[in-house]
């Protein structure tokens, strides 16, 4: 696995691969999420990676977030399947980079939080240390790193003890290149509380390490963030600005293309190399990162 971007460059990354999936017609109300498609429809997580890399996406993230061997053995599957299942997710953004005609292929490697379902990925609040995290992880970490991905996309982290697991088996895997993205409450901390900083630390230097940076938060937040990471090529890809309102069960805010692609262009001025969007963002505030960057 090796990836070498160009630094004279931004790389746009694609937005909300799960958003994109019900906007065409996908029902993920399912602790498997968007993998539960893997299972069930795998060619419309195709459909959705070629509409993202035809809106301007550099890469493809694959629809692993929410993927694991636990998740797939609880649906009857055989360990040997689950791994194919999570290896299948990377064939589908490889065809679709094949037919869009470039592009590159981030594996997604979402926290244990997304396995536990329960909003843990914006916590940190775990009943795993980091030797249990390292030994959870570890299986699916060595089917994505064994898919012809260009790099691991280590995303919506945490906590501290996550990242020093994911520090761990970088360390197994010399030839593994990835990103680490954390979720972030604030403009300073991750969802454990511990200060950014000290989590980007962990990894600064580390030329496995592309990039370091914040997913899965606010975009008003981005540029205080942002301000934490040294040492490390930056990567932000956050949400659409909405809120959820869990008592109503609607998302609240505004959520105008225009104004992230705006907002896009300011944070590639602050330093970040890979800019995209998360949850709720679709293909077309990538059309306009792409336009605002171009």
């Amino acid at each position: 696995m090796t990836f070498q971007p160009d630094e004279s460059d931004v790389v746009i990354l694609d937005g909300g691969l799960a958003t994109h999936l019900e906007a065409l017609g996908c029902d993920l109300r399912d602790e498997l999420w968007s993998a539960r498609l893997l299972l069930e429809n795998p060619d419309v997580i195709r459909q959705a990676h070629l509409d993202y890399f035809a809106a301007g996406a550099d890469v493809a993230t694959t629809a692993s977030y929410q993927a694991s061997f636990p998740a797939f053995v609880r649906r009857g599957r055989v360990p040997a399947e689950a791994r194919a299942l999570i290896q299948l997710s990377v064939e589908l953004a490889i065809e679709a980079r094949d037919e869009a005609g470039g592009g590159m292929i981030a594996a997604s490697v979402g926290p244990y939080g997304a396995y536990l379902a329960n909003g843990a990925e914006y916590t940190g609040d775990y009943d795993l240390d980091e030797d249990a995290l390292v030994e959870w992880h570890r299986p699916r970490w060595e089917a994505l790193a064994e898919s012809g991905a260009d790099l691991l996309a280590c995303e919506t982290v945490p906590s501290h003890a996550e990242a020093r697991a994911i520090a761990r088996l970088l360390e197994e895997t010399p030839n593994v290149n990835a990103w680490v993205s954390f979720s972030c409450p604030d403009g300073d901390h991750v969802g454990d509380g511990t200060p950014l900083s000290d989590c980007a630390a962990l990894f600064a230097g580390n030329p496995q390490v592309v990039a370091v940076g914040v997913n899965c938060t606010a975009p008003s937040d981005v540029k205080s963030l942002m301000g934490h990471i040294s040492g490390s090529p930056i990567v932000v890809y956050p949400n659409s600005g909405e809120a959820w309102d869990a008592e109503n069960r609607r998302w609240t805010g505004i959520a105008d293309p225009v104004e992230f692609g705006a907002a896009a262009r300011e944070w590639r001025a602050a330093g970040a190399t890979f800019i995209g969007g998360c949850c709720r963002t679709t293909p077309e505030h990538i059309r306009r990162i792409k336009a605002e960057l171009a």
